[in-house]
């Protein structure tokens, strides 16, 4: 028979009550996630800005898509965080999960894009068509919200435990097979490039940047994936409620501001601006 946990030291647990019942540091502690995330918002809004004065003839990349989307998930945490007050007494609570989660679930779809990415490149480099993937990634996407949807409704017409449960653990699950997703296509297109000619421009760098980047979001999803097991299954572990900023201010931290920040740290550069060639007019004589 399994030992029961050892609970925590007095001082300790004194400290973790007392902060997550004081409105001051629970204030503290959602402003600070709320400037954070406005942060990399406006990092994000910024690049976007130069890639269309560096290149507006290039329209919607992947790339700009991708700094928009990040630019979207990181507005919308900042405001949640600002307003979190006003956010838990929406009626009905219905409401709240919805506002709560829809970030979570933009957040899958702008790192699944950067997936989808990287899934093109290796079909490119291996001459196949690229259409079935980006209309993969359309359907994948209208499901996932769908069954969300589902979920939500489900879970307004019968508010129960089991059904909370299930919604976090959807979430969970769809964060595993994001985490799946870059470590099949980060690690094919890692290998592929590991193997170009020594001698193709840029390689070393795109080398470091798939491999680090691959790995800090198959780690960022991972974690994500654990603890929202933990946030389905026990009630001390709920990210939902007021009572718990330190969770709160670990989650969002270890799962989404952390892992954004260097990811567009490493993916920072911009397209070269687009040249006329060089010509040599013909001479009059």
């Amino acid at each position: 028979m399994a030992a029961a946990p050892a609970p925590l030291p007095a001082p300790v647990a004194d400290w973790w009550e007392r902060v997550n019942g004081s409105p001051a540091w629970q204030d503290g502690i959602f402003w600070t996630l709320a400037v954070l995330y406005g942060a990399i918002a406006t990092a994000s809004f910024i690049q976007v800005a130069r890639i269309q004065c560096r290149v507006p003839e290039y329209g919607w990349t992947t790339q700009k898509v991708f700094q928009f989307l990040n630019f979207v998930v990181n507005g919308a945490r900042c405001s949640i965080f600002a307003f979190r007050r006003q956010v838990q007494q929406v009626n009905p609570p219905i409401f709240q999960h919805v506002i709560l989660d829809l970030p979570g679930l933009a957040f899958f779809t702008t790192y699944a894009l950067l997936a989808l990415f990287w899934a093109e490149i290796l079909y490119q480099a291996r001459g196949i068509m690229t259409d079935r993937l980006r209309s993969g990634f359309y359907i994948i996407n209208c499901v996932v919200y769908a069954l969300q949807g589902f979920l939500w409704l489900w879970l307004w017409w019968n508010p129960n435990h089991s059904m909370l449960v299930t919604s976090k653990l959807f979430i969970a699950g769809l964060s595993f097979f994001t985490a799946l997703g870059f470590l099949i296509y980060g690690g094919r297109l890692f290998i592929m490039l590991k193997y170009f000619p020594i001698e193709s421009k840029g390689r070393q760098q795109k080398l470091r940047e798939v491999g680090r980047v691959a790995t800090i979001c198959f780690c960022c999803f991972s974690a994500r994936c654990i603890m929202m097991c933990f946030n389905a299954f026990d009630e001390e572990a709920d990210l939902d409620v007021l009572d718990h900023p330190v969770l709160n201010l670990f989650y969002y931290l270890l799962v989404e501001i952390l892992p954004s920040s260097l990811v567009l740290y490493i993916l920072r550069r911009i397209p070269a601006k687009l040249r006329l060639s060089q010509y040599h007019p013909v001479s009059s004589s």
